[in-house]
């Protein structure tokens, strides 16, 4: 039986690293707003994992999704749900470099409702380098 290999996760301290870093870099207010459901957007992709053994894409949309969905810092959670998903990927090896300004409107489109988690998923898939 072939098993797969568990990715290595966005902690809840490399998440707040990651937000502490793109607010001195590109202003906004500190602090988280609800530790809840910032605690319950980094499990949805363990969650999927644990569920399903849901492949790269899968997971790291699902940590966009719930990053931006879930609202858990003061202000910054679209940047944090895009950089997040991206630490995700390169934290696994993955080759993604999508084009920032496409990434920017996928991701308030993400946070506005007007794009769901699978076709985030889907964007990701699209935009993978297989080379």
């Amino acid at each position: 039986m072939n098993e797969l290999q568990e990715p290595l996760w966005i902690g809840y301290a490399q998440a707040v690293a990651i937000h502490n870093r793109q607010l001195r870099r590109f202003g906004g207010a500190p602090g988280i707003r609800d530790e809840d459901m910032l605690h319950s957007a980094l499990e949805r992709p363990l969650d999927k994992w644990r569920s399903e053994q849901a492949p790269l894409d899968e997971l790291a949309a699902a940590y966009a999704f719930g990053l931006a969905k879930n609202v858990g810092f003061v202000d910054g959670n679209e940047r944090i749900a895009f950089l997040t998903m991206m630490a995700f990927l390169r934290k696994n090896s993955a080759d993604f470099s999508p084009d920032p300004a496409e990434a920017a409107i996928i991701i308030g489109s993400l946070a506005a409702g007007e794009v769901s988690e699978q076709s985030l998923a889907r964007w990701i898939r699209d935009h993978w380098d297989s080379k």
